[in-house]
């Protein structure tokens, strides 16, 4: 099996690996707070008998080794773009392999954007139910917290949605060590519970599994939709994958979070066995009574710590997502020099701050979160696997027979692990597939508004060939300086540069037709950056590549345009935007809700200006009114 060849990580792996417990296992790591007490709630109805604690145990084990371990740790981690992994970037490397056929693009992209908007589900999900598990511990330390769980959980969420524009730089060397310690402490807790009732070890025969299934049957089936909390932050393995590599990321699970989980999980469950009272909350059951409160203070760090890498993974998704053009530029800020991966995105921070404590206000406690997660998950588990056919086919050359074997082995269990969940729709399983369904409209009609726009210019546009046969050397009048127009059609004439002639009679010595084009890579290397071309009567035609991951830098990439013999001066020279004022036609191209959506996304979008960094005082905007 083969892929293509990612960019090296500086340092050694032991070094990256334990950096990467604190920011990919954040998420997985904590779901022992919630998981086994959920497979035995109200909403589930098991008796806490020894038989089904054995079968719930089981489908724990071989679902995450399975799904985590074999999909994503074993196949899905080998598809990298380039060091990147993610659906966006997963997504960019299957419409690699299949240039040619416009349809299976088409129905690719709206696979990903699913996928994608189903993470944005998942990110509002994530930070309320595990900052309400990790406070809840309060309870059994004392009764008399009961009424300030909500109020405590809010305040922790309030103050990390705060803190998300400074960066997480100078706190990230304290998650790996944090979160180091949380997992020494789940296998310690879990291994003097096993130790005590080793019989408990049973569970790892998957005959206890199929016999937990075949004694519920359907009801069997729909624990599932418990069962999948464990799985939760799997796709985080293969997102994050760009920041750390696959060896530190597959050394960290294997060598320590993979046995900490595990271990938890069969000691919550021999705790369980031998006092079934305790699956009330087996987690915090588990810890000595002394040791309860700094295990609640390391509990609420743990989820923190999750819900900090959720967040900046959907701030980095988003990123992507602008790059590739399924989404309104919007404002991104770096927050870290050395980090490039550290951005913040202010929009995307409040409105999933909004709705984190709509989730926390609405539902009140984990137990009624847990009602409403696993689909957005199962449901990206799903999207992963369909992009992952196609590039094994189409990028890795694989025989789809085989293809089709692997993927379909590993696609059955995430059909079934759905399936399951989806009785959790009315429960509160509306929530993320309301917001993926929301997330999905914006990015659909954005995408094809794009596409409309592009074919309108095209359409319009006059062949730069014919423009540059009709100038001669009197008309019109050239003025000292260089012009930029840019514009995404690098073969026609600009509408600004024809406003600009039409109403101000001249045309600089120099005229550069600026491109900028987004690879489906993440980075271009700088070798491959700039292209030139040298026209004729003063017009030269600049691209820029850009990967998805890369951040767009116009005056730096102008100065680099001295090396092939063009010499730009920033203080003389003007660059030229054309800015279009959308207003509805009379026949849209799209439904009018979409083409009103489209109009809104596209005013509240930032300037050109603004997300190329061109100084502002270098810039002359020359408007058009445009039917839509």
């Amino acid at each position: 099996m083969t892929s293509a060849p990612g960019r090296e990580h500086d340092g050694p792996v032991l070094r990256l690996a334990i950096s990467a417990i604190g920011v990919v296992y954040g998420d997985i790591g904590t779901s022992p707070l919630y998981t086994l007490k959920e497979c035995f709630g109200p909403h589930v109805g098991f008796a806490p008998t020894r038989e089904n604690v054995l079968g719930i145990l089981s489908l724990i084990f071989w679902s995450v080794m399975l799904v985590v371990t074999g999909k994503y740790v074993t196949f899905v981690m080998r598809a990298d773009n380039r060091g990147e992994g993610g659906d966006m970037a997963l997504l960019a490397l299957a419409l690699r392999g299949v240039r040619k056929q416009k349809r299976l693009r088409w129905l690719l992209v709206m696979v990903g954007m699913c996928g994608t908007a189903l993470f944005y589900g998942d990110s509002m999900i994530t930070p309320a139910i595990s900052v309400l598990s990790a406070i809840e511990g309060l309870e059994l330390a004392t009764p008399v917290f009961h009424p300030y769980i909500v109020p405590l959980a809010l305040a922790v969420l309030v103050m990390l949605f705060v803190v998300q524009r400074h960066g997480t730089e100078r706190v990230g060397g304290l998650f790996g060590p944090i979160m180091l310690l949380w997992f020494v402490v789940l296998a310690l807790l879990g291994l003097v519970q096993i130790v005590t009732h080793p019989s408990v070890l049973l569970a790892l025969n998957p005959l206890w599994g199929l016999e937990f299934f075949l004694q519920h049957r359907l009801v069997g089936f729909f624990a599932l939709g418990a069962v999948v909390l464990a799985l939760t932050g799997a796709e985080a393995l293969y997102a994050d994958m760009g920041h750390f590599g696959r060896k530190p990321i597959r050394l960290a699970w294997f060598a320590l979070v993979m046995p900490a989980l595990m271990l938890n999980y069969f000691g919550q469950g021999a705790l369980i066995i031998e006092n079934p009272e305790a699956v009330a909350n087996p987690f915090y059951l588990l810890v000595p009574h002394w040791m309860r409160l700094p295990m609640v203070v390391l509990a609420t760090l743990a989820t923190v710590i999750a819900s900090q890498a959720v967040i900046s993974g959907a701030f980095s998704i988003t990123r992507q997502a602008i790059q590739l053009g399924y989404v309104p530029r919007l404002r991104v800020r770096h927050t870290s020099e050395a980090t490039i991966g550290q951005v913040f995105i202010s929009q995307i921070n409040w409105g999933l701050c909004f709705a984190v404590m709509w989730l926390v206000v609405t539902f009140r406690s984990s137990s009624n979160l847990a009602s409403a997660y696993g689909i957005a998950v199962t449901g990206t588990m799903i999207t992963t696997s369909i992009l992952f056919f196609v590039v094994m086919v189409t990028v890795w050359g694989w025989r789809w027979q085989l293809a089709a074997a692997v993927v379909g082995f590993f696609g059955i269990i995430d059909i079934c692990f759905f399936a399951a969940n989806i009785i959790k729709v009315v429960e509160g399983g509306w929530f993320p597939l309301l917001i993926g369904a929301v997330i999905f409209s914006l990015m659909t009609t954005w995408k094809r508004g794009v596409e409309i726009l592009a074919e309108m210019r095209r359409r319009d546009a006059l062949a730069l060939d014919d423009f540059l046969a009709r100038i001669t050397d009197r008309s019109p009048h050239r003025v000292k300086g260089t012009a930029v127009y840019m514009t995404a059609n690098p073969f026609g004439v600009p509408q600004a540069l024809l406003h600009n002639l039409k109403h101000n009679k001249v045309l600089h010595e120099r005229v550069v037709l600026l491109t900028i084009q987004t690879e489906d890579i993440p980075y271009v290397a700088p070798s491959d950056r700039i292209a030139v071309t040298e026209l004729e009567k003063g017009f030269r035609r600049i691209v820029i590549h850009y990967g998805f991951m890369d951040q767009p830098d116009v005056p730096r990439a102008m100065e680099e345009c001295a090396k092939f013999g063009l010499t730009i001066d920033m203080m003389e020279t003007s660059f030229f935007l054309g800015r279009e004022t959308l207003i509805p036609a009379r026949l849209p191209l799209l439904a009018r809700w979409r083409e009103r959506l489209f109009i809104w996304l596209a005013r509240n979008g930032i300037s050109a200006t603004e997300f190329f960094r061109i100084p502002t005082n270098r810039v002359v905007e020359l408007g058009e009114q445009l039917e839509f």
